[in-house]
């Protein structure tokens, strides 16, 4: 798949400006603070329907409007033609259409256009907690999973209805028998996201591995752990869900919360048998975030049939020039934007060039 042309309209600094880029490489030239990160956001936005920089969506309107639009034309694989808008608006719920048709819920949209973003932040999956970990993962299998992203919603929906429950009362024998309904619901669908987390992170890893040798030119060995209750089935994974919130009740109880479940686990990254979240350096803690998105670009591409679009904010600048070669060389295949202050390469691409908000002919 690919994206033909993006309209935006009072979207951040943009007033009005149609982009068209090329089934290949694309590269984004400006100084810093000209939108160029916006654009790369909208395409981002109009993907996975939320921005990857804010959860405030009025922050994506320009100063003094009262609205954003944003219109992409894209190809699916099957040389379907098709057209996504998505309106913001200031005293409205956002609005989603696809050729026409209004979306009812956010479900909808995922699957229509396939994204790996990858900005200096995306270093945070591999030096921050494990929370920007988990939300690699749901955000990764959510695009090619529906099914997925129902679970991870029913499943948080049960959490918070729990821990209210835990934190309503000090007495355990009061809600005793109503923690043990909550605690099926929350061992069903909590098995269903542990099993396809743990299906994501084989395939992951194994790709991500021979992806890492190739940019550390076999000097390192990359491998990827999921920590927390897994097992070969998802009935095991149930049981031992289960077993472990019973076990855990009175600790629930005391501190108000579910100490056992998806949302409390972790993916190990090891790198030559060192556990690079705390003892890499910042070189190594970045090529392991770019394996893990190039190898991200491949599962989708393996999961849908469709190529994925690469989004790269300012990433080249971080990378050495035979780095740079090597990665895009690497992605040659997908349509691919990337954004930066000054592109060298002797290598055929489409120029855009931003100023402002605006773009230089």
């Amino acid at each position: 798949m690919h994206i033909k042309s993006i309209e935006l309209n009072n979207f951040r600094n943009y007033d009005n400006e149609v982009v068209y880029l090329d089934k290949n490489l694309n590269v984004v030239v400006g100084n810093n603070a000209q939108g160029k990160t916006n654009l790369l956001e909208s395409i981002y936005l109009a993907s996975i329907g939320k921005s990857p920089r804010t959860s405030k969506e009025k922050e994506l309107i320009r100063w003094n409007s009262t609205f954003a639009k944003v219109t992409m034309e894209y190809v699916k694989h099957s040389n379907i033609h098709k057209k996504l808008e998505i309106f913001l608006s200031n005293n409205q719920n956002k609005s989603i259409k696809i050729n026409g048709y209004y979306l009812k819920k956010i479900s909808q949209l995922l699957g229509e256009i396939y994204t790996v973003y990858f900005s200096p932040d995306e270093l945070n999956i591999v030096k921050n907690g494990p929370n920007e970990r988990r939300k690699f993962l749901d955000i990764a299998i959510c695009q090619f999973d529906k099914n997925y992203f129902y679970n991870l919603n029913k499943y948080f929906e049960v959490l918070d209805q729990r821990n209210r429950l835990l934190k309503s009362s000090n007495n355990s024998k009061t809600i005793a028998d109503t923690l043990a309904i909550w605690d099926e619901q929350l061992a069903i669908f909590g098995a269903k996201i542990v099993y396809t987390r743990l299906k994501f992170v084989n395939i992951l890893s194994s790709i991500a591995s021979q992806i890492h040798k190739e940019l550390t030119e076999n000097k390192e060995v990359l491998r990827l752990e999921y920590t927390g209750v897994n097992d070969v089935t998802e009935d095991n994974i149930k049981a031992k869900l289960l077993q472990g919130l019973i076990d855990c009740r009175d600790k629930d109880i005391s501190l108000g919360y579910t100490n056992v479940g998806p949302q409390r686990d972790d993916i190990k990254l090891i790198v030559n048998e060192i556990d690079i979240r705390s003892f890499g350096s910042q070189g190594q803690q970045r090529t392991v975030a770019l394996s893990l998105k190039l190898a991200e670009l491949e599962v989708i591409k393996s999961e849908t049939h469709e190529t994925p679009i690469l989004l790269l904010d300012d990433v080249l600048s971080e990378l050495d020039n035979d780095r740079q070669l090597k990665l895009i060389s690497k992605v040659k295949e997908y349509q691919t934007i990337i954004t930066c202050t000054e592109f060298k390469h002797n290598i055929d691409y489409n120029e855009i060039k931003i100023n402002d908000g605006k773009l230089i002919k």
